[in-house]
């Protein structure tokens, strides 16, 4: 059972401010105000990148075709061997082939773009 003191205590806590006290009406909305801009800051700073970046993988991963250079998400350089739905033989070497999940493919690598590939060419000729 609560000890008298404590009743006293909780019931002053309770009490209207006494006159000529500060005001401490606006400070529950300044907290508001305070975890909307600190969401917002996470929201601009961690969530939005990391989520355009994830849409970015995803892209790439429904884009894959046979033939094409990727790193995986543990860092394995290779080329694609073979696409099932969800399964990609990764050939890592001559003759060395595994298979990965398609989630784990990163990034594509050593895509030439139309201009390097002419510069390649031309270089080849000379």
């Amino acid at each position: 059972m609560p000890s008298l003191h404590y009743l006293i205590m909780q019931a002053i806590s309770m009490a209207p401010a006494p006159e000529g006290a500060p005001n401490q009406e606006g400070h529950a909305t300044v907290m508001i105000l305070f975890y909307i801009a600190l969401f917002a800051v996470f929201y601009f700073l961690l969530i939005r990148p990391q989520t355009q970046k994830n849409q970015e993988v995803k892209t790439l991963q429904s884009s894959l075709e046979k033939g094409a250079r990727v790193v995986t998400t543990g860092g394995i350089f290779g080329t694609i061997h073979k696409i099932d739905d969800e399964v990609v033989t990764l050939e890592i070497a001559e003759g060395v082939r595994v298979k990965i999940q398609k989630a784990a493919i990163e990034e594509r690598v050593g895509d030439p773009s139309p201009a390097s590939g002419k510069k390649k060419k031309e270089g080849n000729k000379a």
